[in-house]
């Protein structure tokens, strides 16, 4: 087969390539390649079983027609402070000028208009400053939410849009190589159910998220592809009762909240809260449920989840984090027999496990029925853990009563895009032809800042002759 470009992953980075590439005029052909399903055949069977069914030959949450953001909670980051370090690489005010304007394309295809976590000046101010007071930064960032179910329509509408204008998306195919040639990228290996396919194309654009991360590592490993063992993220997921959280959701609507915690004082940050929201499971490559969190738009629980992520940097002679990561995340599925594990704080200060009877007596009811209680400290490496219990003592002078007997701590919540892809700001590799994108590569974390790597990207490849 051959093409102009094709794209490896249809998450929001590898859509906003091709989307603006159409918006710009390209008559360029683009074929996406997708190893999941099209956003209409998306189903996870949780919902009617009650229970993870550990779906084959892939997770339809993490895999699938706009990647596995959209399915976990569907918030758009507005400012270029969250979402990753691409700003480091384009410049800040490129960045937010990006995020603006690809905000104005998920607004086009039906994105709620309002945004969350503006106004409330003077309340801010005082959940600041009670922030200061504990030693945490919190980072201002509007939020507009689309909703697990509602982020299903704006998704639609945009593969709608992409098949109606010329773009072949190929559903259920796996790129499983890449084709080089005297240091030049000619295009992908892939297959189907029925056989493999040979793409050849001018630019090939590897925008495989987070799923894809290990895959991309060796990809780069294996060709020379210039890149840097980077951060991993390592940490729990948190659920309280809307009442401790009220007057943050209320105000922010996510508060992200940075510290570092003594003794190690890593960077320990919140991340992807849910006011109303409900703990799930997700399942990657070789069987690995880790936790994550969504939140709907009409419908809501009594509890509000976050997770609390401990970002780890490793140097020589170590050059596999995200290997290292998955082992944290295995031994943690051993111990909760393949499932979640769930544990009290005041459990964990107290070194004993939690039993089931004990979740059924508290306050807070577990919104992830499946989640088997036990003992993440088990699991956990010691200076992980020591940060996420210093740093939710922190939280607990932000917002009184987060560090309670009875809050709930999820374990594991992995975050696989440490394999930093080195590039120039044009989103050029050392390898021709090769572009990498999104949170495999690196250099954004979540849904906006991926979109707005690939809007650089279509524009890029629009504007070549």
């Amino acid at each position: 087969m051959r093409t102009d470009v094709v794209i490896i992953g249809a998450g929001p980075a590898g859509i906003f390539t091709a989307l603006e590439m159409l918006r710009r005029g390209s008559t360029k052909k683009i074929i996406m390649v997708e190893k999941g399903q099209a956003i209409e055949n998306r189903r996870c069977p949780k919902q009617k079983t009650g229970k993870c069914m550990n779906c084959k030959p892939y997770c339809h949450i993490t895999t699938g027609f706009s990647g596995a953001g959209a399915f976990s909670d569907g918030k758009l980051s507005l400012s270029y402070e969250v979402g990753g370090d691409l700003p480091t690489l384009i410049g800040e005010q490129k960045a937010q000028e990006t995020i603006n304007y690809a905000d104005k394309i998920y607004l086009e295809f039906g994105a709620d208009e309002h945004v969350e976590g503006i106004g409330n000046t003077e309340e801010v101010k005082q959940i600041r400053m009670r922030a200061i007071k504990a030693g945490l930064k919190l980072v201002d960032c509007p939020i507009r939410h689309l909703g697990t179910d509602k982020a299903h329509d704006v998704y639609q509408a945009i593969e709608d849009y992409l098949m109606a204008n010329g773009v072949e998306i190929m559903f259920g195919c796996q790129c499983n190589d890449i084709i080089l040639d005297d240091g030049r990228c000619l295009g992908v290996v892939v297959e189907d159910s029925n056989q493999s396919y040979e793409i050849y194309a001018d630019h090939t654009v590897i925008a495989t998220g987070r799923r894809g991360a290990d895959w991309l590592e060796k990809v780069c490993a294996e060709y020379g592809v210039a890149h840097q063992p980077g951060t991993v993220d390592i940490g729990v997921r948190v659920e309280v009762r809307n009442e401790i959280m009220e007057s943050v959701n209320r105000v922010l609507y996510e508060s992200k909240l940075i510290g570092y915690p003594k003794p190690f004082k890593n960077k320990v940050r919140t991340f992807c809260q849910n006011p109303g929201g409900f703990v799930s499971q997700e399942n990657y490559d070789n069987d690995l449920a880790v936790v994550n969190g969504h939140a709907y738009k009409e419908r809501k629980s009594e509890n509000t989840n976050l997770a609390i992520l401990c970002s780890h940097n490793f140097s020589v002679p170590f050059n596999q984090p995200i290997e290292y990561a998955q082992k944290v995340g295995e031994l943690t599925n051993m111990l909760g027999a393949g499932h979640i594990l769930v544990q009290r704080f005041g459990d964990i200060l107290d070194g004993k496990r939690t039993w089931e009877k004990e979740l059924a007596q508290s306050n807070v009811k577990p919104t992830l029925p499946d989640a088997v209680a036990g003992d993440i400290t088990s699991a956990m490496p010691y200076r992980a853990m020591i940060n996420i219990i210093n740093f939710i003592k922190s939280l607990d002078e932000v917002v009184p009563g987060f560090a309670a007997y009875e809050t709930l701590l999820y374990s594991p919540e992995l975050k696989f895009y440490s394999n930093r892809i080195k590039m120039t700001p044009d989103l050029e590799t050392n390898v021709k032809g090769l572009h990498c994108l999104g949170d495999s590569s690196g250099w954004t974390r979540g849904l906006m800042m991926s979109s707005a790597m690939g809007v650089l990207m279509g524009r890029r490849l629009a504007e070549e002759a």
